[in-house]
């Protein structure tokens, strides 16, 4: 099994290179997680206190259940994938079944900042865009897409989305393997990793 972690700061485009990477491909192949999944279950929180936690901090990740599950998926095992809502911040309770795939693909703004969960990646990718134009694409997902209003999103941007960035996110840019700079110039990045995948498959 392959295993290719994609970082990246929010909003940089990471959705939209994993999709460049599998459009030729065929699921049978390839298998995708999202980090988004693994936030912590936060259950035991009232909505209000919910809101109030620093989802961009490496501590609001559940990084044990990830590479526990990395590790069976590894040793042929399906798992149950947590499904999570971004309206209530929190793990919905349902799970989706994945089967394991000779390409695993993990994507996530803070999978490279945890040593373990990096070790397990065969190919590391951070996926780069400015900073403008991520703040610009997370006002447009977030208020389209999570309910969210534009007050809001600039303020957790300012207080905890860049700070957070610049100190956790920005740094594992030296781990990756390949930087691929989110523009229509990621062609060639696109087309070598699709290549080492395709041998992978063969």
């Amino acid at each position: 099994m392959l295993i290719i972690g994609i970082a990246g700061g929010t909003g940089c485009g990471k959705t939209t290179v994993v999709n460049q990477l599998i459009e030729e491909l065929t699921l049978d192949h390839v298998g995708v997680i999202t980090q988004d999944s693994y936030y912590n279950d936060l259950s035991h929180l009232s909505y209000e206190e919910r809101v109030q936690v620093n989802f961009d901090h490496p501590k609001a990740i559940d990084f044990d259940l990830l590479g526990e599950h990395l590790s069976r998926l590894k040793q042929g095992h399906a798992i149950e994938q947590p499904v999570y809502s971004f309206t209530q911040h929190n793990r919905t309770g349902e799970t989706l079944m994945t089967e394991p795939r000779k390409v695993m693909i993990v994507e996530g703004i803070l999978i490279m900042t945890n040593p373990m969960i990096r070790e397990m990646f065969d190919i590391k990718i951070y996926v780069h865009a400015d900073s403008d134009e991520r703040l610009i694409r997370r006002l447009k997902r977030d208020i389209n897409e999570r309910g969210r209003d534009i007050e809001e999103v600039l303020y957790r941007y300012q207080t905890t989305l860049k700070p957070m960035h610049d100190q956790f996110i920005e740094p594992t840019k030296e781990y990756a393997d390949i930087i691929i700079p989110n523009n229509k110039y990621n062609t060639v990045a696109i087309d070598i990793v699709r290549t080492i995948i395709n041998e992978k498959i063969q």
